[in-house]
């Protein structure tokens, strides 16, 4: 199953490693999905959806290798981009207000309306 394919300690370091590098957009489309996957109201389908591109993101082996300058994380954001259309449902308030905390300690900012 995908999701077993990702682990919290996986993105968690993936986060620390690149997340300057992978810059605020890839890094808050996870972060939404992240959160949302720990929703007791989203269903199982949607966490699946969730874990498989969130454990593409975390994976080492990518279609663009991530320390390819300017573009190493654009396959992430579009696994994620992905990933969020199926499940935007799920991405609320209180999961774009956790993933603005986070940013704004790690990046030092707080941004203006996310969008999905």
């Amino acid at each position: 199953m995908v999701d077993e394919q990702f682990t919290d300690s996986g993105f968690w370091n993936k986060i620390k490693l690149f997340s300057r590098q992978a810059g605020r957009e890839v890094i808050e489309r996870a972060l939404w999905l992240y959160y949302a996957s720990q929703q007791p109201n989203t269903p199982k389908w949607a966490k699946s959806v969730i874990f498989g591109a969130l454990a593409y993101f975390i994976s080492p082996l990518d279609a663009i290798p991530d320390l390819t300058p300017l573009v190493g994380f654009t396959d992430d954001l579009g696994a994620l981009a992905a990933a969020l259309t199926m499940v935007s449902l799920y991405i609320d308030d209180e999961v774009k207000s956790r993933a603005a905390d986070k940013l704004a300690l790690w990046f030092g900012d707080k941004p203006t309306e996310p969008k999905i």
